[in-house]
């Protein structure tokens, strides 16, 4: 994150908005501009690839299950909006440490002892320690002592769209980030590589609520789409992973699609128009 401040702080924030004798590694400065940056590239992360998800991706014809709810998609937006900054404060504490040193984050290339190797082999340690986390995590979110509380609010969407991706309760939705924001303490990470990862997760996230089960026959249990994570929202303790279905299959909670069996919610819709 500090490349992003840098960048906010060259180009912006030192020039146009703090005061001239406000140095830019001051803590209470850097905090107050993470807490800034942190909301405005989240937010712009939801709502354009959400968007883009919605009108390009989405089926609209999902709007007609009968579990589809009034208002839907707006309330979706709604709950999204007001969780975020809730959940960008611990997220912006973490990277804070991050900003002042305390990770394993490296800038270039030659700083790894692995060179290019290094940083494609995190790219995908990285993919499977934070699905494990996520599996974890989630299935504990599931638990009676923290469903009702934190989690519920998210299964309140049994038909999701692409903008009920980030519509957490603020507890949920940062523990289920937590894997994200805690690899890169533990592991060496190239901060580029990091930012792009940030972004993919944040894409991926909504992709899994976007209604489109198309999955590569080969990889269709496999990879954890949105086929499976829409069974996980109608049926509720089945497909908590993230990217892959490796830790459902271990952990005895792997669903195959209903979609994939001809009866997933288009094939209800489909069947409802018949008659």
């Amino acid at each position: 994150m500090d490349l992003v401040l840098e960048a906010a702080d060259r180009h912006l924030l030192t020039p146009y908005v703090y005061p001239a004798g406000w140095p830019e590694g001051e803590p209470c400065r850097q905090l107050l501009s993470l807490f800034v940056i942190t909301n405005v590239g989240a937010l712009a992360l939801y709502l354009l690839f959400g968007t883009l998800s919605y009108y390009f991706i989405f089926d609209h014809e999902l709007k007609k299950h009968p579990q589809f709810l009034e208002n839907q998609v707006s309330r979706e937006i709604s709950y999204a909006v007001r969780s975020l900054p809730w959940i960008s404060v611990p997220t912006v504490a973490l990277f804070f440490a991050e900003v002042r040193g305390y990770s394993k984050l490296y800038d270039n290339i030659e700083d790894s002892p692995y060179g290019w190797s290094g940083v494609f082999l995190s790219m995908l340690s990285f993919l499977f320690f934070t699905d494990m986390g996520i599996y974890w995590i989630h299935r504990g979110l599931h638990h009676r002592l923290f469903y009702k509380r934190f989690h519920k609010p998210h299964h309140v969407w049994k038909i999701a769209t692409p903008f009920a991706s980030h519509a957490f309760h603020p507890v949920d939705g940062f523990m289920q980030s937590l894997p994200y924001h805690v690899y890169p303490f533990l592991f060496p990470l190239h901060k580029v590589t990091y930012l792009g990862l940030y972004i993919f997760v944040n894409v991926w996230t909504i992709s899994i609520h976007d209604g489109d089960y198309r999955v590569p026959r080969l990889l269709r249990h496999v990879i954890n789409g949105s086929a499976h994570h829409t069974d996980h929202h109608l049926y509720f303790d089945y497909n908590y992973g993230q990217y892959f279905t490796l830790w459902d299959k271990i952990g005895g909670s792997y669903k195959s699609p209903t979609s994939f069996e001809g009866k997933g919610p288009h094939d209800f819709l489909r069947k409802l128009r018949e008659k």
